[in-house]
């Protein structure tokens, strides 16, 4: 009977120790590496040829790899809204690219994950584009950021030739905009007048970046890195111009790859890489008609700004150490909406009252494949197209007009011709077998069809689909306006 008094105790007292453990256990740092315009194809663990990533994929021999990761939309200023809110980028009123004559920008009634790292303590930077609005009203610090350095949008969104630098006369379009301001803070700390100015953009943002983690160190921190490379005109310092067999897209690609060990390495030297977890990812896929200075689908089906699989299934690695299995590779559905909630969960943080579309796939991350948070993906894009559905391995493409690659490209620097194409019915595709999307099977799998339709004639009645002349759906919020 003393005995087994005794073990109840023992076995008690250990399992408040587990509790205390628990409850004192260190939320992560953590810091995100966004890329620009990099397809599924770049980086060397995702089979890129021609250069190598070994920075990156040491990210993935130590954590876990997607297969089946997607952008929030193929296009820049869509994805990053929805990295950023948890939304599907429609829903709170973002659709394709913010100009610099826009005066919209996100919502200061948007809660972003930023301002849910603040709110527990952490600090909080960004280093790279932005693109979610150049006035103060939507700058970074606007938006739970303590600190901001890096162009407010595209770095083709400049008075000058891509080629070769030179300005254009007013009447050619670009010709009016003003020259890339480089921000710091709410402030213009220098314009960008050259492509030998761009060159410098990776260095500049990795500096601030392993600055930042040197200065924060000893208390938990969020670290947001959207590169402006690869997007063009590609810009590559002189410690790798010309290093690689690909050409100046991959210069630039082994240029990022050494951003993301400089960070790696800073962590290493301030003890705390066990306690940060780190993810690398791109908002889009490649620009394809850019030819040699643009990126690889890897096989997948067309690319940037459309809803085949090249537009947005994006290469997704997370580091997590003694949390995220090592050397792992995950198969099911997620996407960049599902990071707000998955670090809320993560960390005990708090969301907005506001609807999000993300779920919390913190049970991914830790290994349990069997579970399956994200169901669906939804394939919006314009200004709120419905393009297609996918749920598990299925894929139903509905009727839509999209720009198509399928064409010559273009050439160091020079985009080429894209074809308007038309898509007048339904597709289905199985992309287990077909990820590529080449085999509409939709004759053979009726019951699929109608399984898809029940979820887009949801996504339709809340969100709308301009391709059946829903312009909003019930749920739909404001973009930021400056104009109202």
């Amino acid at each position: 009977m003393r005995k087994h008094i005794t073990l109840i105790l023992i076995t008690a007292l250990f399992t408040m120790c587990n509790q205390a453990q628990g409850q004192n256990k260190e939320t992560p740092n953590v810091i995100i590496v966004f890329i620009d315009d990099e397809g599924y194809g770049d980086v060397g663990c995702y089979g890129a040829t021609g250069f190598e990533t070994p920075n990156i994929d040491q990210l993935a021999s130590k954590g876990m790899r997607f297969t089946n990761f997607y952008s929030a939309q193929p296009v820049c200023s869509a994805s990053r809204a929805g990295l950023l809110t948890g939304c599907y980028p429609n829903r709170i009123g973002f659709s394709r690219a913010l100009f610099p004559y826009h005066k919209i920008g996100l919502n200061t009634d948007e809660y972003t994950i930023a301002e849910m790292f603040k709110e527990q303590g952490y600090a909080t930077a960004c280093f790279g584009k932005w693109h979610l609005g150049w006035q103060k009203e939507f700058l970074p610090l606007q938006h739970g950021f303590d600190e901001y350095v890096g162009l407010p949008y595209s770095n083709d969104m400049w008075p000058r030739s891509d080629i070769t630098g030179e300005k254009l006369p007013e009447d050619n379009g670009r010709g009016k905009y003003p020259e890339l301001p480089l921000i710091e803070g709410n402030d213009v700390k220098e314009r960008i007048t050259s492509l030998e100015d761009q060159d410098k953009l990776t260095t500049i943002y990795t500096e601030k970046a392993v600055d930042f983690i040197n200065r924060n160190a000893k208390k938990p921190f969020f670290l947001y890195v959207p590169h402006t490379m690869g997007h063009i005109p590609l810009g590559v310092s002189d410690k790798f111009r010309g290093k690689s067999e690909q050409g100046l897209y991959g210069d630039v690609m082994m240029e990022i790859d050494w951003s993301v060990g400089e960070i790696i390495k800073t962590l290493e030297r301030n003890n705390i890489l066990d306690k940060t977890m780190v993810i690398f990812t791109s908002d889009n896929g490649p620009w394809l008609n850019f030819g040699n200075n643009a990126g690889s689908a890897g096989g997948l089906r067309e690319g940037k700004t459309t809803s085949w699989e090249g537009g947005q299934r994006v290469p997704f690695i997370i580091q997590w150490p003694n949390e995220v299995p090592v050397g792992t590779v995950c198969n099911k559905l997620a996407c960049a909406i599902d990071l707000l909630p998955t670090f809320a969960a993560i960390t005990n943080g708090k969301l907005s009252k506001n609807k999000i579309d993300g779920v919390d796939i913190s049970s991914l991350l830790k290994g349990d494949f069997k579970s399956e948070p994200r169901k669906t993906i939804l394939y919006y894009f314009g200004k709120n197209n419905l393009n297609g559905i996918r749920k598990g391995n299925w894929k139903l493409v509905l009727p839509h007009s999209y720009g198509s690659y399928n064409a010559k490209p273009g050439n160091d620097g020079h985009g080429g011709i894209r074809i308007e194409t038309v898509i007048e019915k339904s597709e289905l595709y199985n992309m287990m077998r077909d990820p590529g999307e080449q085999y509409n099977v939709i004759e053979y799998y009726p019951e699929k069809v109608e399984e898809l339709m029940i979820e887009v004639v949801k996504a339709r009645k809340e969100l709308g689909d301009l391709n059946v002349g829903v312009a909003k759906g019930s749920e739909n919020r404001e973009i930021g306006n400056l104009s109202n």
